[in-house]
């Protein structure tokens, strides 16, 4: 019996001794049926996410696999859904603003549309994707196929339409952190050592605490906070103006999207910190053994986080918690949206609960006595009360 076809994939080798016994670091391939092996060329110290490189060099083996059709008006039925996503990948990917996240979320796609065609996106497979991947970003990638194949349509490469149905949208999360809270989770990736192997008794978190402190001060994603340097640097990336104290969080080079990014002025007692930072030799807000870390800082954001305790804490919730702070010490809605770069409505819609005197007035009203109100009349009490 043949083995089943799992088509290209990425797969880290580990890397050998070398003559002084130390392992060298490891490196990416690209495995694909047929006892297919094609190197990327990216090596890495260990496994886990491959690197945007990898990556990149997988969707391009993908694409350039195989001449993807472009024939004119075909009907649903005659069009593979992985020719689609393909071309997506060719045409607009590379135009987003994070082309490797889009590029993710296609190969995951290609995970259960790839065999299928167009005729097959029906309601009740959209509602089976949702099942199979079983995670709140099914709703994210079945939005990137409902984009592949309205361009795909745009192209006049297909006659018919065809829908996707989205699942519905999660609970927003509600979860932020208390001054007591953040206080723990900074000090805990502050003094954090470890215990064993080669950094035995080394400080490996600090870079977590100098990304809490700046996402939690400035309502910043994360992934503007990991990439930002200290002083304009070329590149296009997000910067610190240490003079001035602002922090310009899309770079001059970066596209403006949906989730705004507009500068920021810095508090003070931060910006002292990130002038200590700078003036130590740092380039950037957040670095792991003198480089930047670009956005991989979830994993040892939620070391940290487990370290103090919090276990329901990602690094998202740091924003989260900016805007409830700056809600619940009463500054004006249209200023906390242009400091965090949200919407005056989303803002109102999600964090009003924690104004200061929320419904107070309606809460007063709701007892007290109208005019013209005998005197006499009073509100009933509970039974047995």
């Amino acid at each position: 019996m043949s083995a089943e076809a799992k088509g290209p994939r990425l797969w880290w080798r580990r890397g050998i001794k070398g003559p002084d016994g130390k392992r060298r670091d490891g490196y990416w391939i690209i495995k694909d049926d047929g006892g297919v092996r094609v190197s990327t060329g990216v090596r890495s110290a260990r496994a886990g996410k491959a690197p945007e490189a990898a990556q990149d060099a997988l969707a391009r083996y993908i694409i350039e696999k195989r001449e993807v059709p472009r024939e004119r008006h075909r009907s649903a039925d005659a069009v593979k859904i992985a020719d689609v996503i393909a071309i997506y990948a060719t045409d607009c990917a590379p135009n987003q603003a994070r082309p490797h996240e889009v590029r993710g979320r296609l190969d995951a796609l290609l995970s259960f549309w790839g065999e299928k065609t167009l005729s097959e996106v029906t309601g009740r497979s959209c509602r089976e994707y949702a099942t199979f991947r079983a995670k709140p970003v099914a709703r994210r990638e079945l939005e990137d196929l409902r984009s592949a194949i309205i361009h795909h349509r745009r192209e006049g490469l297909c006659r018919e339409v065809v829908e996707v149905v989205l699942p519905e949208r999660g609970a927003a999360r509600e979860r932020w952190l208390t001054r007591a809270e953040a206080a723990r989770l900074i000090r805990s990736a502050y003094r954090y050592t470890e215990t064993k192997g080669p950094r035995r008794g080394q400080h490996t978190r600090r870079h977590v605490a100098r990304f809490i402190l700046v996402a939690l001060y400035t309502g910043t994603r994360a992934g503007a906070v990991c990439g930002a340097a200290l002083g304009k640097i070329s590149g296009g990336s997000g910067w610190i103006d240490l003079d001035r104290g602002i922090f310009f969080r899309r770079g001059a080079s970066q596209r403006e999207t949906k989730k705004r990014q507009p500068p920021a002025e810095l508090p003070v007692r931060l910006l002292a910190h990130l002038r200590r930072w700078h003036a130590q030799g740092s380039t950037h807000v957040v670095e792991w053994n003198g480089k930047p870390v670009g956005t991989g800082i979830e994993k040892a954001f939620r070391r940290a986080a487990e370290s103090a305790g919090l276990h329901d804490v990602t690094p998202h919730t740091l924003r989260h918690t900016a805007a409830t702070w700056l809600v619940a010490n009463g500054v004006p809605l249209e200023k906390a949206a242009d400091f965090l770069g949200m919407t005056v409505e989303t803002l109102d819609r999600v964090y009003r609960h924690a104004t200061p005197g929320f419904q107070k007035e309606a809460a007063d009203a709701i007892t007290r006595k109208p005019s013209g109100t005998r005197s006499g009349t009073r509100i009933a009490r509970p039974a047995g009360g």
